[in-house]
């Protein structure tokens, strides 16, 4: 038995499930308002599965948008897949939850940024910077800087 509490690990498990409840009403009813997602995630964490045009394009991280086509949404308790489209050619993303880097809907100035440990060791008090988008996204311009919660103040 441990004899300190991992708030850090806790607190990436509820970040997860939030993400992951965002995810299953939008599957379920389609996103509200003016919501939208910018999604960053490492192309090579275990169970991503992406196109190989897509991952040679984006070798280490690749930020989606989810906002105004996508299609088959698939919410599970581990990650979900979707179909988003690349200049005219729709594709298949399966990202788990464990390789999300950064979730952001900038539409309610809400964001979560998971940090790795290597992060961590780098540079406990870097600034945040929004991550580069994947495609050209049009609906991007006009986006507001989002409130990004960090774990670092849940760490030793």
């Amino acid at each position: 038995m441990s004899t300190e509490i991992d708030y850090g690990r806790l607190m990436h498990r509820a970040m997860r499930s939030l993400i992951r409840d965002v995810l299953a009403e939008v599957a379920d009813r389609g996103l509200p308002g003016q919501h939208h997602f910018f999604i960053t995630f490492d192309t090579r964490a275990e169970g991503v599965d992406i196109a190989d045009w897509l991952r040679e394009r984006y070798p280490e991280e690749m930020t989606v948008v989810m906002q105004h086509w996508f299609d088959d949404l698939d919410v599970t308790d581990d990650g979900f897949s979707v179909t988003l489209n690349f200049g005219d050619a729709p594709e298949r993303l399966v990202i788990p939850y464990d390789a999300i880097a950064t979730f952001v809907d900038p539409s309610v100035e809400f964001g979560l940024r998971f940090e790795s440990q290597e992060e961590d060791d780098e540079d406990d008090d870097e600034e945040v910077a929004p991550a580069p988008m994947a495609e050209d996204v049009d609906e991007a311009e006009g986006q507001h800087d989002a409130e990004v919660v960090s774990l670092d103040s849940f760490r030793k």
